[in-house]
């Protein structure tokens, strides 16, 4: 009986603990509020397959409770043998129809909307126009992003930056193993492989990005290493006619130290060969293999260091002098001379100071 009651005990804890940690976890990464209409789509299927399965479990327990019920055992009539019943077949049809018919109410919708959110052929198409598709390619990284707009021959890192209202495509790709694309508020999550190339589209609602507020959050839904949980980015909105005049900027943008102190970064920035793997300006005709590291360009505009911490001085600085601090297994760490503070100083003034939006 003690054991029993042992058992019992636990059952109940783990349950209590199974609904407090439900609860865990941030608005921001919640695919349950939907900010798009690819989002809008899956969320419906969301509420559909649940109301189904609710339906099935209410019906289920009623009926349970109903047997339990008129079936107990009566005092009195302890030896008594109920009335044996073997085989049924209306039973039999109505315990196989009504599976069939939930399955085809669920499975018309999801099968529409698959074939829907797979119709990448506006990308595809031969002659298409920068002004047809939005086209962004995304190649995963341990542990960073890169994003590039291939008709316009920009490329920017940890940030991405799209339109509101219109559809957005994406090659999805991994340069080392393999990750996942997720963006929890616009849509489901896509592999990225090394040997082929995914690609879906998302749409971001204007209204819901002003009410989400700077941007929205971005994820590695992949396991891939010790910082998985670290390989974060951002999603900045706008508005197309906004972002036309973004990617104008980034064309022309170039690196500009401005401070003594910042061009002393700058040298720095050079000796110690950061630029063999660190571009800084949004063009960059180098092939894939050797961009080996995040994009600068646009560094002093981004919303966090590293993809995870504040951005601000103090975080770049600590980020330069010990990056495995902050994300283990990084290709980052031991691959420059130890910085001493005055080196540390200049390069992140000169670092802070790479901008290229006009405000």
């Amino acid at each position: 009986m003690e054991k029993r009651l042992t058992k019992l005990r636990l059952v109940a804890i783990f349950a209590m603990l199974t609904l407090v940690l439900a609860g865990c976890g941030e608005p921001y990464l919640s695919a349950l509020q939907p900010a798009g209409e690819v989002a809008d789509m899956q969320y419906s299927l969301m509420v559909l397959s649940t109301l189904i399965m609710v339906i099935v479990i209410a019906v289920v327990t009623v009926i349970f409770i109903y047997v339990v019920l008129k079936f107990r055992q009566r005092k009195g009539e302890e030896n008594k043998i109920p009335e044996q019943v073997e085989g049924s077949h209306k039973l039999e049809i109505i315990w196989t129809v009504i599976p069939i018919l939930l399955l085809l109410v669920l499975a018309v919708p999801v099968v529409s909307a698959t074939f829907e959110l797979a119709d990448v052929k506006p990308m595809d198409k031969k002659d298409r126009k920068p002004e047809d598709a939005v086209v962004v390619n995304v190649r995963a990284n341990l542990y960073w992003w890169e994003f590039e707009y291939p008709d316009h021959g920009v490329i920017t890192s940890q940030d991405l930056v799209v339109p509101t209202d219109e559809r957005v495509y994406f090659n999805l790709i991994a340069s080392d193993v393999k990750h996942s694309f997720w963006i929890p508020s616009a849509g489901g999550k896509m592999d990225t492989n090394t040997e082929n190339i995914n690609q879906f589209w998302l749409n971001f609602d204007s209204k819901r990005s002003e009410e989400a507020g700077e941007y929205f959050y971005g994820k590695c839904a992949e396991l891939c290493g010790p910082s998985h949980a670290l390989m974060d980015f951002k999603v900045k909105t706008k508005s197309r006619a906004e972002f036309d005049q973004w990617l104008e900027e980034m064309k022309g943008a170039k690196a500009v130290a401005s401070s003594d102190l910042a061009k002393q970064g700058e040298k720095l920035f050079q000796e110690k060969s950061c630029i063999g793997c660190h571009a800084v300006t949004p063009v960059d005709e180098r092939p894939e293999q050797a961009r080996t590291a995040p994009n600068l360009a646009n560094f002093g505009e981004r919303t966090r260091v590293a993809g995870i911490m504040p951005h601000d001085k103090e975080n770049i600085r600590n980020w330069l002098k010990d990056p495995e601090q902050y994300k283990p297994g990084n290709k980052m760490t031991k691959t420059y001379p130890e910085l001493n503070d005055e080196e540390l100083d200049a390069l992140t003034e000169y670092l802070s100071g790479l901008k290229v939006e006009t405000k």
